[in-house]
């Protein structure tokens, strides 16, 4: 076939074939996750007889045949794994939003968006509900002077709440929050309309709850030797209990790019365990016998591996700390094994068994950014190692300049890998970003996490004081830097949101570029273009209601106006965000072009008409002409539909369709409702819902 034949081609890529492997087996997720409903047993058949063709084809087939084989065969094996646990995981879900008698022991504890302390709830008890259709976890917030002598890991607590079932996306095709609590068996959420009481009895208090108290002790301790919005900071990267956290520096973080120093990842993990790695090794060093007859790199390794280990535990192993472990993992088992410790390979290892056992995370923002940030970082400083002029070690100012260029390096390459996705996760770009980084993220490495180890080991003897003080330090130092930086004007620019597509492009077209062998990588930039035109050319809808009608905002030339100042706050934000919008609701409400009266709004949308909004319950004047004479009647508390050829959006629409995307077509409404898309999968499926209709 010739040398230059995409089958020769293909084949001259054995070397490199290895990396491709979590590739193919998160497109085989993505497949699944892509899906508009749920794959039914004839799909699920067909994909296992597949399945089996491929691996008889691969016991048979040669070369770049085997390859292709090979790669088919991973991604159905990447569609089983999120199938598998999809159904794994199953729960029951809340039928419907009810005020009810909960009970239930306390295995989560945090703060609301609001700041109100939140409890997660297992083993819960519904009062009137039949247990085969208790959800499995309860997440409940409480009244701000909640009495915390009853907010103790494992115990048993007894309250009156206002649950509903998760919530559907605030407009057709955003973030899913049935999804991410599906995964997490999350069954209802809500707010609590009784001070919650500490129930008598057994909980079953086990490792997990013995960790989680440990947890909060540690953090109330932390807090105590590090006042203030320090020690908020100081516990939030030590414990994960993000519930003294200050929200106006959580918030100059976001605005800086520096809020992944608050999360507990692979920067703090690697921190942390590297610090371990090089004093185990250094303190080997000074006892000539160990360090003349044994590995003394091999035995820092294992002491740097069980710190990150207690350091997981200690955590709360949420999913970023485990995802951050096993990657830390993956790098101290390559150094006991002599293999090189920072390599495609070991990233491609770890990708590979995060995927394994929780494919829903190549959805999540986290996953996502850590491997782009590790893959971009390992090749950077791959190619980087191979230039003399960077090994060069002749004089001291470079050698001594070296680490600070270093730093630079690494805050640029990673927050221009990291960008895009930041971008269509949070439709925000920070401008100082990558400056914000290069005076931070060294305090980080050199003083805070530093200072916590030294902390942690001298508390067992009652002289961990000191340490905290300076780590305090450090912690203070970078929040002053946030701060400062947030201040600056234009700090924050907005991007509208784009389709998932266009992510999975620009993703894929990355990857190409870095893994493929030749010139004919720089075919990946093409993808990557497509991606960027697709994203930037999608359009908004010009028109978008709320799940309960309430709410809606229409497109003007000013930018969305919204028919309320304050109510459905969470819905309008996540549009204006979405809309690439730096306003705030209020400054939303505020832009002309819309008339209102108590309980009607009405506005004119060009190329449409008249779009009329009846707040009252009970129809009145405007339902014998309203639909006569306007374009869309919204209605949320009507049932009938009034006479007209208008579109009507009434009770029964939005309890079927949930919030609603409006586009004008051709001088025509097109319509788009969040539950219908995706209606049949585990999450959004009507199974537990039904009594409630």
């Amino acid at each position: 076939m010739g040398e230059r034949s995409p089958l020769a081609i293909l084949s001259s890529q054995q070397n490199h074939l290895p990396l491709w492997i979590p590739v193919a087996f998160a497109i085989g997720i993505g497949g699944y996750f892509s899906m508009p409903t749920e794959p039914n047993v004839i799909v699920l058949s067909a994909l296992m007889f597949l399945g089996l063709v491929c691996v008889v084809a691969g016991v048979f087939a040669r070369g770049a045949a085997r390859i292709l084989v090979l790669a088919v065969l991973i991604a159905l094996m990447g569609f089983g794994a999120a199938v598998f646990r999809s159904n794994m995981v199953a729960a029951p879900v809340l039928a419907w939003p009810q005020t009810v008698n909960v009970e239930g022991r306390i295995v989560g504890l945090d703060r609301s968006s609001s700041g109100r302390p939140r409890i997660t709830l297992d083993r819960v008890i519904l009062y009137g509900t039949d247990p085969s259709r208790t959800p499995e976890r309860v997440r409940v917030s409480l009244e701000p002077d909640t009495d915390e002598s009853v907010l103790i890991p494992g115990a048993r607590v007894l309250g009156q709440a206002r649950l509903s079932p998760p919530s559907a996306p605030a407009e057709p095709g955003g973030f899913d929050f049935r999804r991410h609590a599906w995964f997490d068996r999350l069954g209802a959420v809500g707010y609590s309309r009784t001070p919650f009481v500490e129930r008598p009895g057994k909980s079953g208090f086990g490792l997990s709850q013995a960790l989680f108290k440990l947890r909060l002790h540690l953090s109330r301790q932390i807090q105590e030797l590090i006042p203030g919005r320090d020690g908020g900071f100081a516990a939030a990267i030590l414990t994960g209990d993000r519930s003294g956290v200050d929200p106006e520096a959580l918030q100059d973080l976001r605005r800086t790019n520096l809020a992944h120093l608050l999360a507990i990842s692979g920067l703090h993990m690697g921190l942390l365990t590297g610090f371990t790695f090089a004093m185990v090794r250094i303190g080997l060093a000074f006892v000539p016998r160990i360090a003349l007859n044994v590995s003394s790199k091999k035995i820092a390794a294992v002491v740097a591996l069980v710190a990150g280990a207690v350091y997981l535990g200690l955590s709360g192993a949420n999913v970023a700390t485990q995802r951050a472990f096993i990657m830390t993992s993956v790098v101290l088992f390559a150094v006991l094994l002599d293999r090189p410790a920072f390599s495609l390979r070991s990233v491609a290892l770890a990708a590979f068994v995060i995927l394994a056992i929780r494919p829903e995370s190549l959805t999540g923002a986290g996953f996502q950014m850590s491997f782009a940030a590790s893959i971009a970082l390992i090749v950077t400083f791959d190619r980087l190692g191979k230039q003399e002029w960077w090994r060069d070690s002749g004089s001291l100012a470079w050698r001594a300049s070296r680490p600070v260029i270093a730093v630079a390096i690494t805050s640029f390459v990673a927050g221009a890998a990291t960008a895009p996705f930041s971008a269509f996760h949070f439709n925000t770009l920070s401008q100082y970003g990558l400056v914000a980084n290069v005076l931070a993220v060294p305090a980080m490495g050199l003083l805070v996490m530093p200072a916590a180890v030294v902390a942690g080991i001298l508390s067992i003897i009652g002289l961990g004081a000191p340490a905290f003080w300076v780590m305090g330090q450090g912690i203070a130092y970078i929040l002053n830097v946030a701060g400062f930086m947030s201040s600056l004007e234009g700090g924050v620019r907005t991007i509208h949101a784009g389709p998932s597509l266009a992510l999975v492009l620009i993703a894929l077209g990355a990857l190409f570029v870095i893994l493929w062998i030749g010139r004919l990588r720089y075919a990946g930039v093409l993808p990557v273009f497509a991606g960027l035109f697709l994203w930037m050319s999608a359009e908004r809808p010009d028109i978008l209601v709320s799940e309960n009608g309430r709410l809606f905002g229409v497109e003007t030339g000013a930018g969305r106006v919204v028919n309320s100042e304050k109510g459905n706050s969470f819905a309008a934000s996540i549009w204006l965000r979405n809309d690439g919008d730096g306003a705030s609701q209020r400054e939303a409400f505020r832009r002309p072009g819309m008339e209102r009266t108590r309980g009607r709004a009405f506005i004119s949308v060009p190329g449409l008409g008249g779009f009329r909004y009846v707040g009252s319950k009970k129809p009145g004047e405007e339902f014998q002409t309203a639909c006569k004479t306007d374009a869309i009647l919204l209605a949320p508390d009507w049932k009938s539909e009034p006479d007209g050829d208008c579109v009507f959006i009434g009770r029964n629409l939005l309890r079927r369709e949930g919030a609603i995307a409006i586009s004008i077509v051709d001088g025509r409404p097109v319509l788009d409702g969040a539950k219908s898309r995706n209606s049949s999968r585990p999450w959004t499926r009507d199974h537990y819902r039904s009594a409630g209709n």
